[in-house]
């Protein structure tokens, strides 16, 4: 599931990601961002793994299609966690999610926010 996160501000969208994410995730959340994009045409965003657990099959195309659809729109992501593997999850998330993606870990979340919203 993703919730926005109250640090959210103008074209600056923060997700926490909870448990196990399926594709009516995605259906809720392409209205937000489309709706950002509408506004704002650059998206910037933060995504909080932290209790994270993983992606249910039936949304690896909704996935997919999100960063096909956003990609060129999304300026900034901040990917923040603290396990080893989601930081290659930033890197291998450039290419297809955002034109610009770091990671930080959880400790760093005030960091995070001031690298997505600068």
């Amino acid at each position: 599931m993703f919730t926005v996160m109250p640090e959210s501000e103008a074209n600056v969208l923060g997700l926490q990601m909870i448990g196990t994410v399926h594709k009516e995730d995605y259906a809720a959340l392409v209205p937000k961002v489309e709706a950002l994009v509408q506004q704002y045409d650059d998206v910037r965003m933060l995504c909080d793994l932290g209790e994270f657990k993983t992606e249910a099959a039936d949304a690896w195309l909704a996935d997919l299609q999100f960063g096909r659809e956003f990609h060129s729109k999304v300026s900034k992501m901040a990917i923040v966690g603290d396990k080893h593997w989601e930081a290659w999850i930033a890197k291998l998330a450039a290419p297809f999610y955002a034109k610009e993606v770091q990671y930080f870990h959880t400790a760093d979340m005030a960091a995070a926010w001031n690298w997505v919203k600068a």
